[in-house]
């Protein structure tokens, strides 16, 4: 096993106790902590920001999401997220993730700044509603002005490997002023690669299903309406295997 160079910073997303813990265990730099991860990220109970924050010694980053779809918000879902911010800070988290947009494709400028301005002192990092902004290059000068301190991107592609060169184009422009850091589809054969966009911290999920432990089993009922197509004897836990691969081949740079 190889310590990870320290050149990188390794977060991992994760929806479970298990999961972070396990992750905090084997070396993550720090986590993103969610709820629903098959929806794509969504806020965590107040029950998990704390009981996570206490335990791990790793920075605790939430995720402010108050629903699956696009980032264009309602009031009430704004309102949504300002409390949610407040509880992860009482929580002891270290960060908070979140995005807003306009209906143009737009960073939503006045909401997002007020959203940082409650945040602080913890870091703002905007996840991959970047992914859906217009311009990109426009959307990044907006998100240094307003005072985020990292975009989680995969280049407005559908993976990180797919957007390359946006990738690669958003971290030289960034120039120390934000940190650009690349997720989606990361995996243990191109973390280097990814790595060469000139990014030094990677974003990606740790999780592989396993039998529930359960005896009795109803298999005529299937699925509770699971989004990973599991059935509700399928549990997600951490995947050692890829996390190592992916620190492993990093280790290597």
């Amino acid at each position: 096993m190889h310590s990870l160079n320290k050149k990188f910073a390794i977060e991992v997303a994760v929806d479970t106790f298990e999961q972070a813990v396990s992750a905090a265990k084997q070396g993550a730099t720090r986590l993103e902590l969610c709820a629903a991860l098959s929806e794509g990220g969504l806020t965590p109970p107040s029950s998990l920001m704390i009981s996570v924050s206490r335990k791990i010694n790793i920075p605790v980053h939430v995720m402010i999401r108050p629903r699956r779809g696009d980032f264009l918000y309602s009031d009430a879902e704004f309102e949504q997220m300002q409390m949610d911010i407040v509880n992860a800070k009482s929580s002891g988290a270290k960060g908070v993730v979140f995005g807003i947009l306009d209906s143009k494709g737009d960073i939503d400028k006045e909401r997002m700044s007020l959203l940082v301005k409650l945040s602080k002192p913890m870091k703002v990092t905007c996840h991959r509603a970047f992914d859906m902004v217009a311009e990109p290059f426009v959307a990044m000068e907006s998100l240094i002005g307003i005072g985020v301190d990292y975009i989680l991107t995969s280049g407005g592609s559908q993976t990180a490997e797919d957007g390359f060169e946006v990738i690669s184009e958003l971290a030289k422009r960034a120039l120390g002023r934000i940190v650009i850091m690349a997720g989606s589809g990361i995996n243990p054969s191109n973390a280097t690669l990814i790595a060469g966009t000139g990014v030094n911290d990677l974003h990606f999920t740790c999780r592989k299903s396993v039998q529930s432990s359960m005896s009795h089993k109803n298999f005529a009922l299937g699925s509770m309406g699971s989004a990973t197509g599991l059935t509700e004897y399928e549990i997600e836990i951490f995947d050692h295997d890829k996390f190592n691969g992916i620190r492993d081949a990093l280790s290597r740079l």
